[in-house]
């Protein structure tokens, strides 16, 4: 089975800081694109930030210049620093991965996999 799970949520005050990990997990053949949506209450889960294989980023306009999105390859995991947080950031965060899977019998399987999120709330 192949899944992701997210840390790193919590409680912080505005303009402070955190960081977001993933780490995939399973039968895995390679990943390739991963990264981080949110959904705040009564809205849309909407795109964060993402990033290919080969490193290549791209970033929702409310968050740039304060979240930063990189991976390491080696232990399939992607991460999400966040600074200068603002309330406006409160939602759960989920991590998203397109994984090629092995099966059993030696074939391939693509997969989107979601993790179950984690809360962050920006809050004096």
């Amino acid at each position: 089975q192949v899944q992701v799970v997210e840390s790193g949520g919590g409680l912080v005050q505005p303009g402070g800081s955190l960081r977001l990990s993933c780490a995939a997990s399973g039968s895995i053949f390679k990943i390739n694109a991963m990264g981080w949506y949110r959904q705040a209450p009564g809205k849309q889960r909407e795109l964060v930030a993402r990033i290919t294989s080969s490193g290549r980023t791209n970033y929702a306009d409310s968050v740039k210049g304060r979240f930063t999105i990189s991976r390491d390859n080696a232990t399939n995991t992607v991460y999400l620093q966040m600074n200068s947080l603002k309330p406006e950031d409160t939602a759960v965060y989920y991590c998203n991965a397109d994984i090629v899977a092995t099966t059993v019998t030696g074939n391939f399987r693509y997969l989107e996999v979601w993790g179950q999120g984690t809360l962050v709330t920006v809050s004096s």
